[in-house]
């Protein structure tokens, strides 16, 4: 499975409401300090109901998330499966489900090596009926990591792009015999669709490598992203056009929405693209929220499709519409590209976005639909890559994190 598509095709629709984080912290991106007592919080709901056996395990992976050739030996110490052992049906809710949670890594079972892994979870402690997978890292600090923003220079991009400007030290356990030896990926956003994989320092000098060129260190900013709020299911929050309770399931109505491609940019604090799980008719969320039918409508310009591009609701909602999930669909009575998500309570952040048409994998497009402004609100993860001489495997060295919004404005 590719691990950006999140939920094997055989559990869409039945696996909802995936969130990997840090305890307490639903927008926490999800990384572990090797060999320290960090851990995550693992929650899931399963539309089928009743109770079935789940059980994770770990897969280390490369740099470019191609699976590592090592053993499962190699990186786990301790069980190699681990079921999950606490579950709870839904209570106060129209929709019945399960929710699942668990802690990552357990106490009998956790990752020995840093870099990238995926969290397997599947059914019966059989491997081969996968359900879901998730991303994380393991990072084991060898360096010592220093990032900046800035306004690029490039006439192009100096109005719509965030450059960065990463410095990166190693320690001596490090023992590079090329500056080619360090990898650097970038996300923005906790988004591993839009990251940069960067493979040449601009500068080395002995141990420190600065990369800084803005032809493969700038990103496009997009803007804050749009909102929507469905912590109720019983009260019209402000960008709610209507909600239709039905027996079955609540149907909530989005206001229509339009591109906001060259509208002055204004700054307010958002989840940068992600959503938090909450509820205001019940005291936990994760088991007494309930969901509901959730419409979003765009209106493109002159009310025409987009010619050769397709529309897709863009955000942690959709997956980062990695899937195909989250694609609009042109009605020719409304003039609208219109979509439906199921939709827990909860905050959400989304924007719209263009690719090339029927190419999910294209690099999203903000111009059409929202516009790019490099004074924009970002927050960026940095990482750090090596593989020494003779090894097998990626180990992830460093780590660093910085917000747009203290260096730009």
């Amino acid at each position: 499975m590719d691990p950006e598509t999140g939920v094997s095709p055989a559990y869409v629709g039945v696996i909802k409401s995936i969130k990997l984080n840090k305890p307490g912290d639903q927008s926490s991106f999800p990384v572990l300090l090797l060999n320290s007592a960090d851990v995550l919080e693992l929650h899931f709901d399963d539309l089928e109901g009743g109770v079935k056996n789940y059980y994770y395990t770990y897969q280390l992976c490369n740099v470019d998330w191609t699976p590592s050739v090592l053993t499962t030996f190699d990186f786990i110490r301790g069980f190699q499966n681990v079921r999950i052992n606490t579950y709870r049906n839904s209570s106060i809710a129209t929709t019945r489900y399960t929710h699942y949670q668990a802690q990552v890594p357990d106490r009998n079972s956790f990752p020995t090596r840093s870099g990238n892994y995926l969290l397997k979870v599947f059914i019966n402690n059989d491997t081969s009926k996968l359900a879901f997978i998730r991303r994380f890292v393991v990072v084991d600090n060898k360096t010592k990591v220093s990032a900046q923003l800035q306004q690029p220079f490039g006439a192009q991009i100096s109005r719509t792009h965030q450059k960065l400007q990463i410095g990166v030290t190693t320690d001596n356990r490090i023992q590079a015999f090329s500056p080619q030896d360090l990898k650097i990926v970038v996300l923005q956003n906790r988004n591993w669709r839009t990251s940069l994989f960067i493979d040449r320092p601009t500068i080395t000098r002995g141990n420190y490598y600065e990369y800084s060129d803005e032809g493969i260190t700038a990103m496009p900013a997009g803007k804050e992203w749009r909102w929507i709020d469905v912590r109720s299911l019983r009260l019209q929050s402000d960008r709610m056009e209507r909600i239709n309770t039905r027996p079955d399931t609540t149907q909530v109505y989005v206001k229509p929405e339009s591109s906001r491609n060259g509208q002055v940019y204004v700054y307010y604090r958002d989840l940068n693209g992600n959503y938090t799980l909450e509820t205001l008719e019940g005291v936990n969320p994760f088991w007494q929220g309930d969901y509901g039918n959730v419409h979003f409508s765009f209106m493109p310009a002159g009310g025409r499709p987009l010619e050769g591009k397709d529309v897709y609701v863009f955000g942690e909602l959709s997956n980062y519409a990695s899937n195909g999930e989250g694609k609009m669909q042109f009605n020719e009575e409304t003039k609208r590209y219109e979509t439906t998500l199921f939709l827990k309570q909860g905050y959400y952040n989304y924007s719209y976005i263009t690719v090339p048409t029927n190419d999910t994998k294209a690099y999203p497009d903000y111009s059409q639909t929202e516009g790019n402004d490099w004074t924009t609100e970002n927050n960026y993860v940095v990482l750090v890559y090596y593989r020494p001489f003779g090894a097998r495997a990626d180990e992830l060295i460093g780590f660093a994190t910085i917000n747009s919004i203290f260096q730009l404005n």
